[in-house]
C-alpha cells in the first residue's frame, strides 16, 4: 500500500510539473519534427504529450514540392497544448505569420523594400502574401496609371514597399506603386542628365492633349506645345500626330531639377520667316486661304507657316461694325494687300479693303462738289440726316443746311427714315471717309441774291416792306419783291415816343424803314422806322440850315419838301 501510495505521489508531481512545463507553451512558436504523413497531413512532434496534424498546404511550396518529408524540422504555433482528440492544435500558416512579422518590422522601420504575390482581389484593392503575412494593397498603390487588366501581376513574386503596420489589429499596407515612382525617378535622372538643349531625339507619341502631345523618350516624357510642332497654324496636334507614332524631335529645354522637358518639332525645319520682308513687300498683292476668324478680324494664310493678320478694321470700306464671320469664311481664298511687316514680332498686317476701290474716292469721281444726287434717308438723329447714296456709302445734311430761312430743329421734322430726297454735294473728304450735303442749296438764298449786285441790301440801306402781322412789341414785315422777313421793335416805330405804337400800322400797310443789321451769316436783319426818320433829319439839316442859324426845324423841313416838289 504505501507503495502504491507512493507511485500515485509520484505521478501526480510528474503530471503537475508537465502542465507546469506545457501553459507557457501555447500562444508560441516552437520547433518539431515531422514523424509522418498521411494523405495531405503531417503529423508533428513538439516534445508534448500527443503530437499534432498540419495540413500540408500550409507549408506552400515547399509542402507541394517533397521538400516537407518525415524526419523534416519545421517551426509552428501552438494554438492548443490538448483539444478534445487528445491531440495538439498546430499551425504552420501562423507560424509563418509570427515570423514574417518580427522580420517585417525589422523592415519597415528601416524603410526597406519587401517582396510579396498579389493573391486575391477585395473590395478596395488587393491582398498580397508576404512569406504568411497578409498584408493590403490599395487600388490606388499598384501602379503609377490606372490598370484595367491585373492578372499578368497576380501570383508573381514582386516587391513592394510598406506604407503602415499596425500589429494589435493585423493591419498591414503596402504600395506597389512607390517601387515604381522610386524607380522610374532614378530612370529619370539618369536620362535627364543625358539630355543636352539643341540635341535631335526620336521618341514615341504617348499621349496627345489639346495643347500638345507628350512624347516618350525612353523612359522620361518630353511636351511637344502644339505651337512648336509645326511653322503654320496648328489647330489641334491630333491634325499632325497620332498616338504611338515614332517622331524625331529637338530638346528645346531641360529642367535639370523639375525633370520638365520642352520638345520641338518645327525647329527641324527652315524658318519660313527668314527674309520674309523681301518675300512680302508693303503695297504688294497675294493671295491667301483663311485659317482663322475671330472677334477682332481673320488669319490669311499666305504660304505653309506663313500667316498674316487682316484686322476687321481693314476688311470693308464700308461695313464697321460687322463680325469679320460675315465678310469672310474659314478656308476661303482671298485676294489682300500687305500693308506691314515687322519680322521681329513674326506679324505680318494684311488688307482686304485696299484689294477693291475706294468707294469715297468713286464717289468723288462721279459726283464733284455741287453735284445733285437722290437717296434714302437711312437715318435721322438729332444734328442732321444721312443719305445713302452709290459705293454703299452715306452722305450727311447737317441741320444748319435743311433749310435757308427755318431753324434746323424745325425743318428736321419734315423729314423721316425711308424718304427719297434729294440734296447737293457740298464736300467729300476721303481720308476721313465723309460727305457732306445740303438740301437748302438746291435752291436760292434769297439773303445772298438780296445783298448780290451795287444795289444789293446792306447796312444803311433803306427798304420799302409790308407789314404782315401787328404785335405788342412791334411790326413783322416782309421787303418788297423779297421772300426776307424782319421785325421792327416798338422803340424803332418812331423818332417821337408818342409815335411807337404798333396800332398805328395796319397789316398790308408799306412802310420805308433804314436797315441797321444786315448779317448773312445768322441771317438777321435789323429795321428801324427811327433810323430812316433820324438819318433823314440830318440830310435835311445839312442841305438847308443848321441849328445855328436860327431856323426851326419846321421851317427847314418845309423848306426841304417844298424843294422836294419842285423837283
Amino acid at each position: 500500500m504505501a507503495n502504491q501510495t507512493a507511485s500515485a505521489e509520484d505521478f501526480e508531481q510528474l503530471l503537475f510539473e508537465s502542465f507546469h512545463d506545457i501553459d507557457p507553451v501555447e500562444g508560441t512558436v516552437v520547433k518539431g519534427k515531422v514523424v509522418a504523413i498521411e494523405k495531405d497531413l503531417a503529423i508533428i512532434d513538439v516534445g508534448l504529450k500527443t503530437e499534432g496534424r498540419v495540413p500540408m498546404k500550409e507549408f506552400g511550396a515547399a509542402g507541394r514540392d517533397g521538400t516537407i518529408a518525415v524526419g523534416s524540422e519545421v517551426e509552428v504555433y501552438v494554438d492548443r497544448v490538448e483539444n478534445a482528440m487528445g491531440e495538439a492544435v498546430l499551425s504552420r500558416e501562423k507560424a509563418r505569420r509570427e515570423e514574417s512579422w518580427v522580420r517585417l518590422e525589422v523592415l519597415y522601420d528601416k524603410g526597406e523594400k519587401v517582396e510579396g504575390q498579389i493573391f486575391n482581389q477585395v473590395k478596395g484593392g488587393f491582398t498580397v502574401d508576404l512569406d504568411g503575412a497578409v498584408a493590403f494593397l490599395p487600388r490606388s498603390q499598384v501602379d503609377i496609371r490606372p490598370i484595367r487588366d491585373i492578372a499578368p501581376l497576380m501570383n508573381v513574386p514582386q516587391p513592394f514597399q510598406i506604407l503602415k503596420m499596425d500589429k494589435r489589429r493585423g493591419n498591414i499596407v503596402v504600395s506597389r506603386r512607390a517601387i515604381l515612382e522610386e524607380s522610374r525617378a532614378e530612370q529619370r535622372s539618369e536620362i535627364v542628365q543625358q539630355l543636352e538643349e539643341g540635341q535631335v531625339v526620336e521618341g514615341v507619341v504617348k499621349n496627345i492633349t489639346d495643347y500638345g502631345a507628350f512624347v516618350d523618350l525612353g523612359g522620361i516624357d518630353g511636351l511637344l506645345h502644339v505651337t512648336d510642332i509645326a511653322w503654320r497654324r496648328v489647330n489641334h496636334p491630333n491634325e499632325v500626330l497620332a498616338i504611338g507614332e515614332t517622331i524625331k524631335v529637338q530638346i528645346i529645354r531641360v529642367n535639370q531639377e523639375s525633370h520638365r522637358i520642352s520638345l520641338g518639332m518645327k525647329q527641324l525645319q527652315a524658318d519660313p520667316w527668314e527674309g520674309i520682308a523681301a518675300k512680302y513687300p508693303v503695297e504688294a498683292k497675294f493671295t491667301g486661304r483663311v485659317t482663322n476668324i475671330t472677334d477682332y478680324g481673320a488669319f490669311v494664310e499666305l504660304e505653309p507657316g506663313i500667316e498674316g493678320l487682316i484686322h476687321v478694321s481693314e476688311m470693308s470700306w464700308t461695313k464697321k461694325n460687322v463680325h469679320p464671320g460675315k465678310i469672310v469664311s474659314t478656308s476661303q481664298e482671298v485676294e489682300v494687300v500687305v500693308l506691314e511687316v515687322d519680322p521681329e514680332k513674326r506679324r505680318i498686317s494684311l488688307g482686304l479693303k485696299q484689294t477693291l476701290s475706294n468707294p469715297w474716292e468713286s464717289f468723288a469721281d462721279k459726283f464733284p462738289v455741287g453735284a445733285e444726287i437722290e437717296g434714302e434717308v437711312k437715318n435721322k438723329t438729332e444734328f442732321g440726316l444721312f443719305i445713302g447714296l452709290d459705293g454703299d456709302v452715306d452722305g450727311m445734311v447737317h441741320l444748319s443746311d435743311l433749310d435757308w430761312n427755318r431753324p434746323g430743329e424745325e425743318a428736321l421734322e419734315d423729314y423721316n427714315r425711308g424718304d427719297i430726297v434729294k440734296a447737293k454735294v457740298l464736300d467729300v473728304d476721303i481720308d476721313k471717309e465723309r460727305i457732306s450735303l445740303g438740301i437748302k442749296q438746291l435752291g436760292s438764298d434769297a439773303m445772298a441774291d438780296a445783298a448780290a449786285g451795287s444795289d444789293g441790301l446792306r447796312k444803311g440801306a433803306i427798304v420799302t416792306t409790308e407789314v404782315t402781322a401787328v404785335t405788342d412789341g412791334g411790326l413783322e414785315v416782309r421787303l418788297a419783291d423779297t421772300d426776307l422777313t424782319a421785325f421792327i421793335r416798338r422803340s424803332d416805330l418812331s423818332r417821337d415816343r408818342e409815335d411807337q405804337r404798333p396800332e398805328r400800322f395796319a397789316v398790308g400797310e408799306k412802310v420805308d424803314a433804314r436797315i441797321t443789321q444786315f448779317d448773312k451769316k445768322t441771317r438777321r436783319i435789323g429795321l428801324s422806322i427811327k433810323a430812316l426818320e433820324i438819318a433823314e433829319e440830318k440830310e435835311a439839316v445839312a442841305q438847308y440850315g443848321s441849328s445855328d442859324s436860327g431856323a426851326s426845324l419846321g421851317d427847314i423841313l418845309g423848306a426841304a419838301l417844298k424843294g422836294q416838289d419842285k423837283k
